[in-house]
């Protein structure tokens, strides 16, 4: 029986908190959030303890904790977590800035606690699918595209939709091709608040592999997809459905080619992460998205501001 607490009950918080009270081999010891009417909704709910102080949760020393609160206190909230010995997902982005992610990344190396990022995206069984398809031939892989669009969410005020949308697939450039930025540049604009709400953000990757996100808070509808294209086939990926069509090469010869539809078992992308996440804390392992993954799309962060007007 692992001890775990939520830290932060917003949207992504509250999706925690469920899962982990499903789990017959855990024990929820606690939830904070300064917000009177959540930890009374928490404890209604779920019939965990609430607290308004970190503190107050880290004394019943948990084995592990989800860290969702808003990004720019990441640091904060994690240091103090690992400081008092817990294992800890910490939502994505890992941190506000790079110095601060490799600090939090430092401090649980030097702890010897396991450390995962939420780039729940992996986990989603049509990226997992589309993984396997482009893993299939070496070098067959030639560009990447994805869709991720919506309209603007008021629970989001402290970034802009670069580090709340499109660190999901900057992750996953990174997960799909198995290699680094090589390059990588954006162009952005704001027209409905202080930060950033629409961005087109090109990169190539170290094997070569193209790739293009177009992310923006504009669109009154939701839409996620991938869409990779290589040298044997086109793959097709919406990851809201969890469908992935593969299209064979065209064929010169008789001017067609052939589609075939994966079919894939529906789950729920947060169950799986914190399964495996509490699965690496029983064996005092590293996390399956490691503290290193998460400073990565950090990193990636400062080279698309530098050049993003």
């Amino acid at each position: 029986m692992l001890k775990v607490g939520v830290i932060g009950l917003g949207w992504m918080g509250r999706i925690h908190l469920r899962n982990y009270t499903e789990m017959p081999d855990v024990e929820v010891v606690g939830v904070v959030d300064p917000d009177e009417g959540a930890r009374q909704a928490a404890t209604e709910s779920f019939g965990v303890a609430a607290y308004a102080d970190l503190e107050e949760l880290l004394r019943h020393k948990p084995d592990a904790v989800s860290v969702c609160v808003p990004t720019v206190l990441h640091r904060e909230v994690a240091l103090k977590v690992i400081a008092a010995g817990s294992n800890l997902l910490v939502e994505k982005p890992l941190a506000a800035t790079a110095e601060e992610g490799h600090e939090v990344v430092e401090a649980a190396r030097a702890a010897g606690l396991t450390l995962m990022v939420g780039h729940v995206e992996r986990y989603n069984p049509a990226v997992q699918r589309v993984k396997e398809l482009l893993s299939e031939e070496a070098d067959d892989t030639i560009s990447i595209t994805i869709e991720r669009v919506g309209p603007y969410p008021p629970r989001i005020q402290d970034v802009g939709v670069i580090k709340d949308l499109a660190s999901h697939d900057l992750d996953l450039l990174r997960f799909l091709t198995g290699s680094e930025f090589k390059s990588i540049y954006a162009v952005t604009s704001t027209s409905l608040g202080k930060h950033e709400d629409t961005a087109l953000i090109t990169a190539q990757m170290e094997n070569g592999v193209l790739a293009n996100i177009s992310t923006n808070w504009v669109t009154p509808y939701k839409s996620r997809k991938i869409q990779a294209a290589c040298k044997s086939k086109y793959v097709e990926a919406n990851l809201i459905t969890q469908e992935v069509k593969e299209y064979s090469s065209f064929s010169s010869y008789d001017k067609s080619y052939s589609v075939r539809e994966w079919p894939l078992v529906y789950r729920e992308p947060v169950k799986e992460e914190l399964k495996d996440f509490l699965g690496a804390v029983r064996a005092a392992s590293q996390a399956p998205i490691r503290g290193e993954d998460g400073l990565a799309v950090l990193r990636a962060f400062d080279r698309i501001f530098e050049c993003a007007c």
